[in-house]
């Protein structure tokens, strides 16, 4: 998959590279790297693929946490969970991604709350607030309104992710069909066609029409074929 996002996002990526590797000069100032991360935004948009990014470009192995899996419904396991994972932090160097945060980063106050959810929330807090670890924490939500208020001050960074632009649709649409792309495309048709897919359903799509492209024998993608790959995605995920 091809990152695509806009510049200021990108920006803040770079900063977060550019200030691992010089961590050492921080430190001499008494300063830390920024490696506590929130990635806000729909599903489908980049949050996981940043973390695979920031992964290869630190040269650090990924480990991606389903949280929703973390939790349990034992009185204490999911905190114990928890603990060994911020253990593994410190043992292990590496980018440890939170996923589907929101199953333990629900706002506190909720009234559908139960006990078990927020001492896990507490445990996390605390967790993350004492982590002294070299590693990336990365923590994806798609729902940002149901974070706890407390979370955010925890992170040295939030990200915010969105549908992609028709900048950034035509932008991943030329990276992922590279060669396949014809000399007379009708980029107007195309970027409708893709207005209000996210960037994992475009590149999905783009992949479906390279697959009938090579089977049918042919060496380049039109407008039509990209459109027609593109609705399949909407009747699929948006029910159009």
């Amino acid at each position: 998959s091809v990152l695509v996002m806009e510049p200021v996002a990108q920006q803040r990526i770079h900063r977060i590279i550019h200030e691992y590797f010089q961590q050492q000069k921080l430190k001499a100032h008494g300063l830390h790297h920024r490696r506590k991360i929130l990635l806000v935004g729909p599903p489908g948009t980049g949050k996981t693929l940043t973390a695979k990014v920031l992964a290869h470009e630190l040269h650090l192995p990924l480990h991606i946490i389903q949280v929703d899996r973390l939790v349990t419904k034992f009185m204490g396991e999911t905190s114990a969970k928890l603990r060994q994972i911020f253990e593994l932090m410190q043992r292990e160097l590496g980018v440890y991604l939170f996923d589907e945060f929101d199953a333990i980063g629900a706002e506190r106050t909720l009234e559908n709350d139960v006990g078990e959810m927020r001492r896990v929330l507490n445990a996390f807090l605390q967790f993350i607030e004492q982590d002294q670890s070299d590693s990336l924490i990365i923590a994806a939500t798609n729902n940002p309104k149901l974070l706890d208020h407390a979370l955010f001050r925890r992170f040295d960074d939030v990200l915010h992710y969105h549908a992609p632009t028709e900048t950034e649709r035509q932008q991943l649409i030329e990276n992922v069909l590279g060669t396949f792309l014809t000399a007379r495309f009708s980029w107007k048709k195309v970027l409708i066609a893709s207005n209000g897919l996210s960037h994992a359903e475009i590149d999905h799509a783009c992949r479906d029409a390279i697959k009938t492209a090579i089977l049918s024998d042919n060496s380049k993608i039109n407008a039509q074929q990209l459109i027609d790959s593109f609705q399949q995605r909407h009747d699929a995920y948006i029910g159009r």
